[in-house]
């Protein structure tokens, strides 16, 4: 009755095993044959006609964007203020200059990676600033 797939892991990923048959859909259960698909509102027996598009989702993504930019522009005069280990005031920084793209925070990410106890996350904060520079300074070659 069960079955077991190898997934792409080459892990076992259990599986039914229903024989030869289809799965059922809303069309073979008399009981949800005149039930409407959600989306198209069509009965769930009758296809959607290709010239139905589905209504674009609302996202408010400008509405976002702005509360995003507000947020980080609040954010940035307030991080000093926080009380964080060295690791993660540095995770916190570079977190603000990849959203804003703020180059200005780099030497306090760089003052945070240097109080990195731990020599394998210091040397790899220090590496993000390296990467951080470049990126910046990539941008300034391609203006």
């Amino acid at each position: 009755m069960f079955g077991v797939n190898d997934n792409q892991n080459g892990q076992a990923a259990p599986s039914l095993a229903l024989g030869s048959q289809a799965p059922a859909g809303p069309g073979d259960n008399p009981y949800m044959a005149n039930l409407a698909n959600p989306i198209s509102g069509h009965p769930a027996d009758e296809p959607a006609s290709p010239s139905t598009p589905p209504a674009p989702a609302d996202t408010g993504g400008d509405n976002l964007l702005d509360i995003k930019k507000q947020a980080l522009q609040n954010l940035t005069p307030l991080v000093g203020q926080l009380d964080q280990p060295p690791e993660e005031r540095f995770k916190t920084l570079m977190m603000l200059i990849q959203a804003s793209d703020n180059p200005n925070l780099l030497k306090q990410a760089y003052e945070a990676a240097q109080n990195i106890p731990d020599q394998k996350a210091r040397a790899q904060a220090l590496i993000d600033v390296v990467n951080e520079i470049n990126y910046f300074t990539q941008q300034q070659k391609a203006v």
